[in-house]
């Protein structure tokens, strides 16, 4: 059964860091390309990071600050998020997809408050 399951979420501070991770199960993980999406409260959900081979790419609001990779030998992908903003306050969740289909995990939510 496949199965993507985020943790690392949690309530830190305007400045502060913390690191996702989505471990995977159920399906060739170096087949396929791994993303990051979040959904902020009251906002449509949108893709953050992703990452394909060798290839990343972040959308422009957490270039500089967020970092994605994955580690194949432990079917797990990380975020890794620096100086954490109010406005990344969200749900985020896990995606893997190949040329035909597309799986989601269940989220993780980050708090960034004072």
């Amino acid at each position: 059964q496949v199965q993507l399951v985020e943790s690392g979420g949690g309530l830190v501070q305007p400045g502060g860091s913390l690191r996702l991770s989505c471990v995977a199960s159920g399906f060739t993980f170096s087949d396929y390309a791994m993303s990051w999406y979040r959904r902020p409260p009251g906002k449509k959900r949108k893709l953050v990071a992703e990452i394909n081979g060798a290839i990343t790419n972040y959308d422009d609001s957490v270039k500089g600050r967020f970092t994605i990779s994955r580690d194949n030998a432990k079917n797990t992908i990380y975020l890794q998020m620096n100086n954490l903003k109010p406005d990344d306050t969200a749900v985020y969740s896990c995606s893997a997809r190949n040329w035909d289909r597309t799986y989601w995990g269940q989220g993780t939510q980050v708090t960034v408050s004072s």
